[in-house]
Order: structure tokens, then sequence, then C-alpha cells
């Protein structure tokens, strides 16, 4: 029988050699967190403001911009406080959370995008506003189960090669690898 030494958390790459550098990568990080977040709210703020803009192609805009906001909301933020604090662990558990956030909001950016950008003159003849709102809970549901599904899949594995990830986030083929 084989020994296997099954781990709790996971140690996320260092990049750099020094504290100097993981502080530069924090603040880098940090400047273009914030300039995409400002990016995203003043989108939402516009589109939700303006009553010019209330129609279903601005609806699915804006719901990209969300839905971008939670993505990069849930990585850069805690990539900011590793570089800065130089710890570079997770919990399996924060592991699996990151994970199931970023398929989700990944999946239901897939059908906003789909929508937003490849149909837009289509809007007036086939999308109503009711049909819009089916369409987000349509896709909010199946990213929901598709992201549930995954993540669980995934976390059923036993992780007893190492605990160290090559990569600044969690990412689904470095969890594969390992």
């Amino acid at each position: 029988m084989d020994n296997f030494t099954v781990f709790t958390e996971f140690l996320l790459m260092d990049g750099t050699g020094s504290r100097e550098l993981q502080v530069l990568q924090g603040v880098l990080f940090l400047v273009i967190y914030l300039g995409a977040l400002t990016g995203n709210l003043v989108t939402v703020t516009v589109i939700v403001t303006d009553t010019r803009l209330h129609s279903p192609m601005y609806f699915f805009i804006s719901n990209v911009a969300l839905l971008d906001l939670g993505r990069i909301s849930i990585i850069v933020p805690r990539l900011i406080a590793n570089s800065m604090a130089g710890c570079m662990s997770f919990s399996m558990t924060q592991f699996a959370a990151q994970i199931f956030l970023y398929i989700l909001f990944a999946e239901v950016m897939l059908y906003s995008h789909y929508v937003a950008i490849c149909h837009p003159l289509h809007y007036g003849l086939i999308i109503t506003p009711s049909l819009c709102s089916q369409a987000t809970a349509g896709s909010w549901a199946s990213g929901l189960v598709y992201s549930a599904v995954h993540t669980g899949a995934l976390f059923r594995l036993p992780f007893t090669k190492t605990n160290v990830i090559q990569q600044y986030f969690c990412d689904v083929p470095q969890i594969l690898r390992i």
C-alpha cells in the first residue's frame, strides 16, 4: 500500500524573488483592478441612470459589465493581499469557493457576451423585456448548475502529488495536474 499525504491547503507560485518585487506586483495589480472596477461601475451607472439606454441590448451590456466586475473581484483582491502580505497559501475551502465563483461568472458571461455582441441588431425583433429577464435567469441557473457540478467533481479527487500551484491564482488545469 502506498503512503499518500493528503493536502488541505495549496501554495501558489511566488514568481518574484524579492519582497520589493512582491509589493510592486501588488501595487500594479491594484492599479489595474481599480481601473477595471471604475470602468465597469461607470458603464453600469450610465446605463441605469440614462433612460434612453433602458433597452434589452444595454441590459445585456450592463450584465456583462457586472459579470466582469464579479470575475475580477474573485481573483485580483486575493492576489493583491497575497502579494502585499507575502503569504501565498490557500485553504481547500477558499480554493473551491474561488473556482466555483470564477466558473459561475465565466459561464453566465458566455451567454451574455453572445447575446450582447453577436446579435445586437435583432433585439428590437426578437427580445422583449420579459424574454430578456428569462434569458438572464436561465443563464444564471445553468451557470450555477454547471459550476456546482464541475467544482464538486474536481474536489472529490485526492490531491496527493504536491500542494504547489504553478500559477498566481486558482486555475482548473493546474489542479488537474496535481
